[in-house]
């Protein structure tokens, strides 16, 4: 069960239960949105970027209005408290002057889609705004993971000029002749994608950083690749479109950065009185 919350004022107000957070999104205003989730129940990682996010989204879709870090941070202390799950994933949608918290219980991956790597496939498709989070997408990401084959864990999208731009949900990086990309001027640009090549910088400093995407031309010479998101943190990719990629294994700088990005979280995840 999905509990959302009206936060415009000093206490949070109940809204209907839904059964997704799609359907939860579906209930609300539409506006800019994104999704976080907790670490050892009551820990939040990079509060401030979700935030920044929020109201740069809402200026791209034409909604005006600035949420207040502050009050964002006391609304989800106390849904956190209210929910009372032992781990749990939050999506803010900012309607201006309103904004809501969803809530739902956190359940990790399983254990082998890092271990082993997941299918992909690429789908012709486009942000029409890419740089704004907002609810509009939500509907159209989810019709589209219907279509997926089975055994598919992401969907890829891919201009119309063969640049492969991100996932559905999720950010893709792809290893290639040393150089590590991900697009950023055609698509959303992601917390955990931000945070992936800030270790990457550190972690990985011989291998260069390019925010240009790869084409699909190029999907048969990459070295490795993986999608990011906050709920996935960084997922290895081991097949798109029935290619096998790195031997069918997840990379070694894959797991470098897996290890880096482990390590960011337990050292800067912030814990909030609930």
């Amino acid at each position: 069960m999905i509990m959302t919350f009206e936060a415009g004022g000093a206490a949070l107000r109940r809204m209907p239960d839904a059964v997704s957070m799609t359907a939860a999104s579906a209930l609300l205003p539409q506006g800019s949105y994104t999704t976080f989730r907790t670490y050892s129940g009551n820990r939040i990682l990079r509060l401030e970027q979700h935030v920044r996010r929020l109201n740069e989204s809402a200026q791209l879709v034409d909604l005006h209005g600035n949420l207040d870090l502050t009050v964002v941070r006391a609304a989800v202390a106390q849904a956190i408290g209210l929910a009372g799950y032992t781990e749990a994933r939050l999506r803010l949608t900012f309607a201006p002057p309103l904004f809501f918290l969803s809530i739902e219980p956190f359940d990790p991956y399983p254990r082998e889609y890092y271990e082993a790597g997941v299918r992909c496939v690429t789908l012709n498709a486009h942000r029409d705004n890419p740089h704004a989070k907002s609810t509009t997408f939500i509907a159209p990401a989810g019709s589209a993971y219907k279509t997926l084959p089975q055994g598919v864990h992401e969907g890829l999208m891919v201009d119309a000029d063969g640049a492969v731009l991100e996932g559905l949900s999720s950010s893709f990086f792809a290893l290639l002749d040393n150089v590590l990309h991900t697009e950023q001027s055609r698509a959303l640009v992601g917390v955990t994608q931000e945070l992936v090549l800030e270790i990457a910088a550190s972690v990985a400093p011989e291998v260069h950083l390019s925010h240009v995407a790869v084409y699909r031309d190029d999907l048969p010479r990459l070295s490795e690749c993986f999608i990011t998101s906050v709920s996935r943190e960084i997922m290895p990719v081991v097949e798109i479109d029935g290619l096998c990629i790195a031997g069918g294994l997840p990379g070694p700088l894959t797991r470098r950065l897996m290890r880096g990005l482990s390590e960011l979280i337990n050292r800067e995840a912030q814990s909030l009185p609930i």
